[in-house]
């Protein structure tokens, strides 16, 4: 039985999710991190000693890192969501590369600012610019998408579910004015269809 452990408002925690519900498997969720806490414990700190979530425990083995996490179980259950032709592969790697190491991190500041902090608190300053940097990352998304339906090749791939938690956190920020990006959206929508998604996709608004 896959284990993971983690809350669902987490991004990254929700990439792990999306992925295993994608993938039709069954697993059982504990609620860590956050407000639920436990991940400063000596047995969640012997699975992860960073103390993040998420973590997943599956056939003896224990996993963080929730991009490893999902390129594991896509390729323990051979899905074309992680392809095996290298070139395509290093393809889907790179845009999830490219969420955990630029997309993500850029609307880091603006989520924690607007979303976590009470409005007396805030930092104006840090929120703006977390806000232009993550709208310019969003308009290479979408000049990507003008001419493709995913993010890689000609079919859905991990690096979409990824991409996509982000683009969802970042669609449903709050009190933020964004340029239109209509292939971003329009790619977001057709992943935010699929029943796979529903537990990311549904949590509106963001918390």
């Amino acid at each position: 039985m896959l284990r993971i452990w983690g809350r669902l408002t987490s991004v990254n925690v929700q990439k792990v999710v999306w992925c295993a519900d994608e993938l039709g498997l069954e697993y059982q969720r504990r609620d860590v991190g956050g407000k639920f806490g436990g991940n400063d414990t000596a047995e969640y700190l012997a699975m992860n000693p960073n103390g993040l979530v998420p973590v997943i425990e599956h056939d003896g083995l224990v996993l963080y890192e929730s991009n490893a996490i999902v390129r594991y179980l896509c390729a323990r259950h051979r899905s074309a969501l992680f392809p095996e032709d290298l070139a395509r592969r290093a393809d889907v790697d790179r845009w999830m590369e490219w969420q955990s190491t630029n997309f993500t991190p850029a609307m880091g500041p603006a989520f924690w600012q607007l979303v976590r902090t009470p409005a007396e608190q805030r930092d104006a300053a840090a929120t703006q610019a977390s806000v232009e940097k993550s709208d310019k990352l969003a308009g290479v998304l979408d000049d990507h998408l003008a001419s493709r339906q995913w993010l890689s090749g000609g079919a859905m791939s991990a690096a979409d579910i990824v991409t996509a938690c982000a683009a969802h956190r970042w669609l449903h920020l709050p009190g933020i004015t964004r340029l239109p990006r209509p292939h971003l959206e329009r790619w977001y929508a057709q992943l935010a269809a699929r029943p796979g998604s529903r537990q990311v996709t549904s949590q509106v608004p963001i918390a």
